[in-house]
């Protein structure tokens, strides 16, 4: 049974960058699918502002573009698209001066009892300066919404003056700090995995768990971001952010309600708990890579410097972590997190394997009994795999086989599954700030992470090749194989 599509209050959601490439692959397409679902109410409307000039009907254009591009063909409706245009507008605003904040002004203050969501999908280091306007020109009313993208800082420091700045014009409730792998489906399902079913709750600690492998695979490189990334590298760019909210959502206590404010304070827990890497540790807990030229999907690809255009960078593209969490639930489970780009496949899951049964009563003829596993897909062909031991059927004895209990997303649930920023923007406008980080919590994460980065640059920790095509650095399966454990390459 689908479920039941409720409408959200009448927004004006300004978007910052709105000309850009977050705007025309995620933001419009979302925006679409949801009038397409009936959830924006009238009047709601979608403002784009950048500094470059663009009327209404070329914004509208721009619109159309992006959704024959990033949106199925099937998905299309001419009469839904019609009523979406009518929506939209634009303004020319330039954030770093006066220039439009008075047309911008004009133009949402006509509709004062609306909610006002203000999306900032551009550079962070404009994210001060558009608070500051925004407050300085009585924009902030109390149904007022600010929504950043990462990075969130790029350290500790950098990351606490920005959301100072934040922080002088919004309370933190109006304050949404997005990361999209929180509005995948899989993702949310890990809570209703966790809490909605007896099977796996009494079994979810270090007595029944022998350890958990979270894996972000991407097989693109750089993808015109090579200003930013070599400037942050995967730790920062994915470990951060993504890898830890993932690793909070497996490994937290359940919360006394799903309430925005109780699941982030379980999961800020869990970042507390996380046992210190630094100088004295970093090399046995960590590894990096960087991949060179190789082969994938039967094409050449270049190594990070040619994409780069540099003779030599020591910019980990790939980075693989041992956690240990130091709680009465997880001490003695390690988690073991990797991540990187021009790997063999993409893929991102999280994968939980339980101790194996403490005696086994087959003989050897019936074959190996393996640990049992839960494998959770988040892209692509979002599901869920139990795995477990068998028999094989037949005659002839008694032979033992490991198969996997399939659920596929795709197939159990009609229809399109919707984009994750189709659910966070309806969030946002619900003022509902469950799936997004809170200050603590971004804080919290970099105290973890930049003692990581200084036991790098103290030890010159070297960074690895690997070839484009592969999972990375021999050096990062060695790490796991030290342990008597490997990393689940099930693709």
């Amino acid at each position: 049974m689908a479920g039941k599509i409720i409408p959200v209050p009448p927004f004006d959601c300004i978007v910052f960058g709105g000309a850009g490439d977050l705007a025309e692959r995620k933001l419009i397409p979302a925006l679409y699918h949801r009038q397409c679902t009936g959830q924006l109410s009238e009047p709601s409307r979608i403002i784009g502002v950048s500094r470059s000039p663009m009327s209404d009907v070329d914004y509208c254009n721009f619109a159309i573009r992006a959704i024959k591009t990033y949106v199925k063909k099937e998905d299309v409706d001419a009469a839904q698209l019609k009523q979406f245009l009518t929506r939209l507008s634009y303004l020319s605003v330039d954030a770093t001066s006066d220039v439009g904040w008075d047309e911008l002004k004009k133009k949402i203050e006509d509709s004062p009892a609306k909610i006002r969501a203000f999306y900032l999908a551009l550079s962070p280091a404009l994210f001060g300066d558009i608070a500051t306007r925004l407050g300085g020109n009585g924009l902030v009313t109390l149904d007022t919404r600010i929504i950043v993208e990462k990075p969130i800082g790029n350290n500790l420091e950098t990351a606490q003056t920005l959301n100072s700045h934040l922080g002088e014009v919004f309370s933190e409730n109006q304050i949404f700090r997005i990361d999209h792998y929180l509005g995948k489906e899989t993702v949310q399902n890990l809570m209703a995995l966790r809490f909605a079913n007896v099977l796996y709750e009494p079994l979810w600690n270090s007595d029944h768990i022998d350890n958990v492998q979270i894996t972000v695979a991407e097989s693109v490189g750089l993808e015109g971001r090579a200003g930013y990334y070599d400037h942050a590298g995967a730790l920062r760019d994915m470990v951060q952010n993504h890898m830890l909210q993932l690793l909070c959502l497996v490994a937290m206590e359940p919360p006394s309600m799903l309430d925005a404010n109780e699941v982030r304070d379980e999961k800020l827990k869990v970042l507390r708990s996380l046992a210190p890497i630094d100088v004295s540790n970093v090399r046995e807990c960590t590894m990096r890579g960087q991949y060179l030229a190789g082969t994938l999907a039967d094409r050449s690809v270049k190594s990070y410097l040619e994409d780069l255009g540099k003779k030599s960078s020591n910019t980990e593209t790939f980075v693989a972590l041992k956690i240990d969490i130091a709680n009465w639930r997880w001490a003695g489970t390690p988690f073991y997190l990797r991540t990187g780009k021009r790997m063999a496949a993409r893929v991102s899951e999280v994968t939980v394997t339980f101790k194996p049964v403490p005696h086994s009563i087959f003989d050897k003829d019936a074959g190996e009994v393996v640990a049992n596993r839960l494998v959770i897909r988040l892209q692509p062909d979002e599901g869920v795999s139990q795995w477990l031991m068998i028999k094989d059927p037949g005659p002839g004895g008694t032979r033992l086989r490991h198969i996997s209990l399939d659920m596929s997303f795709a197939s159990a649930f009609s229809g399109r599954n919707p984009d994750a920023y189709e659910r966070l923007l309806m969030d946002v406008m619900r003022g509902n700030q469950t799936l997004f980080m809170r200050r603590d919590e971004v804080d919290v994460a970099w105290q973890w992470i930049d003692p990581i980065l200084d036991g790098w640059k103290e030890t010159g920790q070297p960074v690895d090749g690997y070839k484009a095509g592969t999972w990375g650095p021999s050096r990062s399966i060695a790490m796991i194989e030290r342990d008597g454990r490997t990393w689940n390459d099930t693709v």
